[in-house]
């Protein structure tokens, strides 16, 4: 996760009706993520040989004031897949701006006893022009302190997506706290502007406010549902 800080205007018109945006102690934050899927599954059941797959995706934070009190979200701006089903499924379910691009993924090693994970990569190409997504830890993860910007960074459990017709889809994501590992060293190359435009491209080359790798878990997605505006 490479989390940058950016300007509010920068994302104001892409907040879904129905939100607003979340900032982490009046900074307002953009994430490039990479994600390996394992063992997935679409309504409990396995789709055979999409089961296992890389997704890297940039994403904001907003929420919504709903029964019981605020509901954190995300927003996801794009989404690279490698697998063409995946991107069109995702699309149909959930409206999200899923695209499929040629990927592919790294993961090293320490020597260390029990092994942990050294270093990971995505990687995707677009038109032609190889684009990477890298970090590299020194410890091991652990839970993040309550109330952190790492908390509020890897801790939202809830997606929106705005519709084209005006209204808002809402879902949620469920899983468990994830352990964290800040980055000793992180970089984000490639076209950043042929993939989210100039606007947003720009906050990306700068230097991330944090970057860290994080150990995942189960994760439930839920189907979603309907926010009119």
């Amino acid at each position: 996760m490479l989390n940058f800080e950016t300007d509010r205007s920068v994302l104001a018109e892409l907040v879904p009706p129905g939100t607003e945006l979340d900032e982490w102690e009046g900074r307002t934050c953009l994430s490039v993520v990479g994600f390996l899927f394992l063992d997935t599954r679409l309504l409990g059941l396995p789709i055979p040989f999409h089961r296992d797959f890389e997704e890297v995706n940039l994403r904001f934070y907003v929420r919504r004031r709903a029964d019981g009190g605020w509901r954190r979200g995300v927003v996801f701006v794009r989404e690279i897949v490698p697998r063409a089903a995946v991107a069109f499924v995702a699309r149909a379910l959930y409206g999200e701006r899923y695209l499929a691009l040629p990927m592919d993924h790294v993961l090293t090693l320490a020597a260390d006893k029990p092994p942990r994970i050294a270093s990971a990569s995505y990687g995707w190409t677009l038109r032609g022009r190889p684009h990477r997504l890298s970090v590299w830890v020194d410890g091991r993860p652990a839970p993040p302190a309550p109330g952190s910007h790492e908390q509020f960074i890897a801790e939202h459990h809830w997606g929106y997506c705005a519709r084209r017709d005006g209204a808002t889809t809402e879902y949620r994501v469920d899983h468990p706290p994830w352990g964290l590992v800040a980055a000793s060293r992180a970089e984000l190359d490639g076209d950043l502007a042929a993939l989210y435009g100039e606007r947003l491209a720009e906050p990306l080359r700068g230097r991330p406010v944090s970057a860290f790798l994080a150990d995942g878990s189960e994760v439930t997605v839920s189907l979603g549902s309907r926010l009119e505006a």
